[in-house]
């Protein structure tokens, strides 16, 4: 059992990952229902419930995990089409520097740096033509 974990200790991350998502998901669910419920209250009293309340539902569940997403990823800025380039510019130093340790022989694992860099490398690309397509518009509109 215990090598077990000294195997596999990098399986925490995923699973951690997993648990983030579905406790942000039971969060969501939870505000849906709580304004669902206070809406009902508004009918029952024949009431028309303020707009701030509707709008609660119009917005899609997962928006506020998106758009945390998306703040991480642009820095804090907010400004649209700034987490694609950060992305792009973070897989690039990234896919570099592990192909320099490729290069280098750090470790005596070249391969698996050389596998890693041509990851990064791929992620990198593909942030590259999400920013160019983005064309620094936004897409939550």
């Amino acid at each position: 059992m215990e090598d077990l974990f000294r195997s596999y200790w990098w399986l925490l991350f995923p699973l951690a990952w997993f648990v983030f998502g579905g406790f942000t998901s039971f969060l969501n669910y939870r505000r849906q229902r709580d304004a669902l419920r206070l809406i009902q209250t508004y009918a029952e009293k024949g009431q028309e419930p303020p707009a701030a309340l509707l709008k609660v539902l119009d917005r899609p569940i997962d928006e506020e995990g998106a758009a945390m997403w998306g703040a991480a990823n642009s820095g804090g800025s907010g400004r649209p089409g700034d987490g694609a380039w950060f992305s792009t510019v973070l897989f690039g130093v990234m896919a570099a520097g592990f192909a320099y340790a490729s290069y280098a022989d750090i470790y005596g694992a070249s391969q698996a740096f050389l596998i890693v860099s041509f990851v990064l490398g791929a992620l990198c690309l593909a942030s590259l033509v999400s920013a160019l397509r983005s064309g620094g518009r936004d897409r939550r509109d």
